[in-house]
């Protein structure tokens, strides 16, 4: 045999068990990264939720969408809290698009009569110092409690009954827009959020 064509041979052999062991490498990792993946979301979840739940809200969730969650209309999961057959609450994303620097996701779960249990920033790219106290300081405690009633959902510069940050009021009214818009639409769609879970709600 030639020896081009020996060398050909050899590099398919090797070819096919390079290829081979990434199979079985990737086989062997795709478990663990996803029960990591399930875990991180589940102890995001649980700081959110309202406390005392017996189910598992990463996998009793409905997928819905629309332009006041995101302005692409892309579907967000909500994922809901039970005990037993009652009802605690849901968590959801919404995105704030006009943040100063882009994009801020925050999750928020909200009680069945409306109520805001938390509200947590997930990502977000404000300016240092001055946009990003949204998580450097206690801001996001104001929104626990908080309802569409009795509440003014603007920053008191607007008129309403949240703090700005002096030099960067852009980016507290971005958030604050976003989880009234996150609120309004869990008000209209309450009843289909919690619906009995079904295996195709699945997200």
């Amino acid at each position: 045999m030639p020896d081009y064509l020996k060398m050909g041979v050899v590099l398919m052999v090797v070819g096919m068990v390079a290829t081979a062991i990434l199979s079985v490498t990737e086989s062997a990792t795709q478990k663990p990264i996803a029960a990591a993946k399930r875990q991180e979301m589940f102890d995001m979840l649980k700081s959110v939720l309202p406390e005392g739940f017996d189910n598992k809200p990463d996998l009793d969730a409905v997928i819905l969408a629309d332009k006041r969650l995101n302005r692409q209309g892309k579907p967000v999961t909500f994922y809901r809290a039970r005990k037993g057959e009652t009802n605690l609450g849901a968590a959801f994303l919404v995105t704030a698009p006009d943040g100063y620097a882009g994009d801020i996701e925050i999750m928020m779960s909200v009680t069945p009569n409306g109520t805001i249990n938390l509200v947590q920033i997930v990502t977000q790219a404000e300016t240092p110092g001055l946009g990003d106290k949204i998580v450097k300081t206690n801001w996001l405690k104001a929104f626990p409690g908080k309802s569409q009633d009795g509440t003014k959902w603007r920053v008191k510069k607007d008129g309403g009954d949240f703090d700005q940050f002096s030099g960067a009021t852009i980016t507290p009214r971005a958030v604050v827009a976003a989880v009234k818009r996150g609120l309004d639409f869990f008000a209209e769609r309450k009843e289909t959020i919690f619906k009995p879970f079904k295996p195709e709600d699945k997200p």
